[in-house]
Parts: C-alpha cells; sequence; structure tokens
C-alpha cells in the first residue's frame, strides 16, 4: 500500500510538473491530492484515485492560470506551423527516456503544453481540454498542432545532439 502511495505520488507530482512547469506547485497540488486521497472513507478510496488526476489537472491550472491565459493570447495570433523543421529521416529512438520527453515537452510554451498533456497523453476530450484552459475548442486544437509540432522537433533536435557520432570505420570494420 505505502510504495503504491509513492508511486501515485510521484505520478501526480510530474503530471502537476509538466503542466506548470513549477516545482514548488507542483509539490503542494500532488500532496494535497494525495492527502485527500485517503482521508476519506475506504470504500471511495480506488474511485478518489481514478479522480486524482483530473484534480491535479484542475489544481496544477488554476494555480498557473495567468501564465496560461498570457500563453493563449500570444497563441491567438501564432502561426499554426511555427515549429522548427524536423531533421531529415528522423524517427522517435525507442532508448527515448521520460526524462527527454519531459525536457521536449516543458520547453514548450505552458498553453500549448498544457494542450499537448490534456489531448493526447492525458486523452482529454477537446470540450473538457476547452473548459480547463477556459479557451474555445478551436484555439486548444491550434495549441496542439502547435505544441506537437514543437514537441516533436524539440525531441528530434534533443536526440541529435546526443546520437552518438557516425564512423564509417564502424560500418566497414
Amino acid at each position: 500500500m505505502m510504495e503504491d502511495t509513492k508511486k501515485d505520488a510521484s505520478d501526480l507530482y510530474r503530471l502537476a510538473f509538466l503542466l506548470t512547469g513549477r516545482p514548488d506547485i507542483s509539490i503542494a497540488v500532488a500532496s494535497d491530492t494525495v492527502v485527500s486521497q485517503y482521508e476519506g472513507n475506504a470504500f471511495f478510496a480506488e474511485w478518489m484515485q481514478a479522480w486524482s488526476r483530473r484534480i491535479v489537472i484542475a489544481k496544477a491550472l488554476v494555480a498557473v492560470r495567468h501564465e496560461v491565459a498570457e500563453s493563449a493570447r500570444r497563441l491567438k495570433s501564432a502561426r499554426a506551423d511555427r515549429s522548427g523543421p524536423m531533421p531529415q529521416g528522423w524517427t522517435l529512438r525507442p532508448d527515448t527516456t521520460k526524462a527527454e520527453v519531459e525536457e521536449a515537452l516543458l520547453d514548450l510554451d505552458v498553453f500549448p503544453r498544457a494542450a499537448v498533456l490534456l489531448l493526447i497523453f492525458e486523452r482529454v476530450p477537446i470540450a473538457d481540454a476547452a473548459t480547463l484552459l477556459d479557451a474555445d475548442a478551436a484555439l486548444v486544437k491550434k495549441a496542439q498542432a502547435i505544441g506537437l509540432g514543437e514537441f516533436s522537433s524539440n525531441l528530434a533536435h534533443r536526440q541529435r545532439s546526443t546520437a552518438p557520432a557516425f564512423s564509417p570505420s564502424l560500418v566497414f570494420a
């Protein structure tokens, strides 16, 4: 039971951190949520665990609502194809780490990052994501498109810069 609690808390912290980009807020949001899960009746514990991710999402977004709103304003005037070009022939390496994914996500502005996290990683319906982000569905879709492009580009450039150098002698040895 204790190991499950630690894993739940860690997963909730990671989700809050990816949404806010702020460790201080993320610790508070995750710990409040974990404590609330175990304060009630044991009968409801599993039900609360299922909703804990949604609670963290809502609390994290409220905690950074001003940053989200400012990011949304910037995004309204942005072009949907603003991500850099992908390196030719790039594919996601199978050894991609969770840390690489997190770094690539954290490089995104907060509104597109939240859109990608909600719609792609958390599979929140577009109408719910729009409500959580206090934006219309069209802007959330635009944020998703921009965020996915920048996220992919970030991963590609990170992996290209950390890839081992090509050595013809290794191929022809």
